[in-house]
């Protein structure tokens, strides 16, 4: 303990000075130790992983094709196009013609060429953005009066240096880990909402632009798309009827199908003379706006004091495309580090050219890779690194059974990003144009279902509303009663709720924050209020090593077996005092 003394004064004491000094070096020590060799913080630690390991397994990815990858490139084209024009008819109508369907399909068609050098990443340009991209278009309209695309044009560009610093940084070791399914599954719903507005927006332009007539055939033509698309995508359950191969084409082409046959419908008959939206489209190569003739932004002319401002956007976008760019389905080395900066290449790319720029889609990444699955023949076991299968073991006592695994290629990538690439021609436009906006609605619609099929909170808020007599569902052994379920259930909800409604505000663009401080509100303020079984049964990612739940556990076991050291040494005093008490002393 340290001193100081002062001329007339008393002695003063200063017991944290020490402490402060420690704690200090303490930090400077794991910093340095962050930044060491193999260090969390090691620049460019992951990119030269990613980078040593490309070479084994690039050629291995362009040697294999067969049949399956050529149908699940057909798969994917169809999945991403589809979405893709549906949200261009909505960027057109909210960004002032700047962001149209031509914009949108050169994003998905030159983003995923790029991407093809990492297999099975399926991009294209997500809800969420377009969120984004209608209320910073707003903001720059209406409130700030600065032209949108330079502007624009700054905010990915900072979104670029950005991502790369976090993958020079390392940042997917110390940030991705954290990321519970409280987080994402909150986010997932999130979509289904968008995706269910959009369609609610999408028929409220038809009641504005068509007559009464055609607004009744625009609702049907949007409910029967969703319901004939809903019912084909079931088709796998159809079993016994019709070949396995014919139900799965059905439901895998269930989308297209429906669309196709809701594009036709209005031709026929007397409904050919009703007046009808369709998707806008431009007649030529050249971008939806009047007022542009080339697909490039003089992003130079743009005030200083923008440039710099366009910084808070870019953060957000960084934020938002961080979070949400994932693959799946692989077994080979991952290449995420070299996934950011290939992302903050495109998008840079995209702002230059003055297209939305395109991000890791969901549900079309996982489908993708579901759509890849076979299974691998008997005895033989996928290779990790890429290379063909190993040799099951010799004298192995029983064979090695069959096992499903991805056809983990870039062919599949690369064709569908061609295909969608082709769509920007002229002929292949006006095929597009042929599109009612109702069909787009209908789209939507089915998308906001499917997405909400899959997600967790479904099937707990079922769970919600099931009585007990009637629940078949038996808790695990270390839970006794249902409460802690129902109240993660309602707060995933009313979370999610409460950022749907913000993103129909001014304060929109800062929702993917609010998604991020998810995050440590679920690892620091959650487990102070639910058990951690419950959690563990809810979430996913607490069952995982190393998370506060285990931390719980292994401090709930020091204090179990000190309580039981005490008791064990207080049991063996006892004789002690009685003996003592019987000679008359004090122990």
């Amino acid at each position: 303990m340290r001193t100081r003394a002062s001329h007339g004064s008393p002695t003063h004491e200063y017991p944290n000075g020490e402490g402060v000094r420690k704690s200090k070096k303490g930090l400077m020590s794991k910093l340095r130790a962050a930044f060491r060799p193999g260090g969390a913080l090691r620049p460019f630690r992951l990119l030269q992983h990613d980078l040593r390991i490309l070479p084994r397994r690039y050629v291995s990815d362009w040697t294999g094709f067969n049949q399956l990858i050529l149908a699940s490139a057909v798969f994917v084209f169809f999945t991403n196009l589809l979405p893709g024009i549906t949200f261009a008819s909505d960027l057109y109508e909210l960004t002032g013609k700047t962001y149209g369907t031509i914009e949108v399909v050169f994003s998905t068609g030159l983003c995923g060429i790029i991407f093809s050098f990492q297999p099975l990443t399926i991009l294209g340009v997500t809800g969420p953005f377009t969120v984004l991209a209608e209320n910073i278009y707003a903001l720059c309209h209406d409130s700030f009066h600065i032209p949108f695309l330079p502007f624009m044009a700054w905010t990915l560009i900072h979104a670029a240096w950005m991502l790369y610093l976090l993958a020079i940084f390392n940042a997917h070791d110390w940030t991705m880990r954290y990321v519970t399914t409280f987080s994402t599954d909150i986010f997932s719903l999130l979509n289904s909402l968008i995706y269910f507005y959009k369609a609610i927006q999408e028929l409220q332009r038809d009641r504005d632009a068509v007559s009464f007539a055609a607004f009744l055939y625009s609702i049907i033509g949007a409910i029967g798309t969703f319901l004939l698309a809903t019912f084909l995508a079931s088709a796998e359950c159809w079993k016994p009827l019709f070949h396995r191969y014919f139900r799965m084409i059905v439901s895998e082409y269930a989308a297209a199908i429906s669309i196709i046959l809701f594009i036709g419908m209005p031709h026929i008959g007397q409904l050919a003379t009703l007046d009808k939206r369709t998707l806008p489209v431009s007649q030529s190569f050249r971008p939806s706006a009047p007022e542009r003739t080339e697909f490039f932004v003089r992003f130079w002319h743009l005030p200083v004091a923008w440039v710099f401002a366009a910084l808070v956007p870019g953060l957000i976008i960084t934020t938002l495309f961080f979070f949400d760019h994932e693959r799946y389905g692989t077994k080979k080395p991952s290449g995420f580090a070299w996934d950011i900066v290939l992302l903050g290449t495109t998008m840079a790319l995209c702002g230059i050219l003055g297209l939305p720029p395109a991000n890791g889609l969901l549900p079309q990444a996982p489908l993708h890779s579901e759509s890849l699955l076979h299974t691998a023949p008997a005895g033989r076991k996928p290779g990790g690194d890429g290379e063909k299968a190993n040799e099951a073991q010799k004298g192995s006592p029983l064979p090695e059974a069959p096992t499903q695994t991805v056809y983990e290629q870039r062919w599949s990538h690369l064709l569908h990003a061609c295909g969608i690439m082709a769509f920007v021609s002229p002929p292949l436009m006006h095929v597009l144009g042929l599109t009612p906006t109702s069909v787009l609605a209908g789209l939507f619609l089915f998308m906001g279902e499917q997405s909400l099929s899959v997600n967790p909170i479904l099937s707990r808020v079922a769970l919600l509303l099931t009585p007990p007599s009637e629940r078949v569902h038996a808790l695990p052994s270390t839970m006794s009663h249902y409460r802690g379920i129902h109240a993660y259930t309602v707060l995933e909800i009313v979370s999610t709720v409460i950022i749907f409604v913000i993103t129909l505000t001014k304060a929109a663009p800062v929702f993917p924050v609010l998604i991020i401080l998810l995050v440590p509100i679920r690892l620091l303020v959650m487990n102070r209020f639910w058990n951690p079984d419950t959690l563990r049964y809810v979430d996913a990612w607490a069952c995982k090593d190393g998370t506060p739940e285990d931390d719980h556990d292994a401090k709930k076991a020091v204090a179990t077996a000190s309580a039981s050291a005490s008791a064990l040494t207080a049991e063996q005093g006892r004789p002690r005092e009685r003996e003592a008490h019987g000679t008359g002393l004090m122990v």
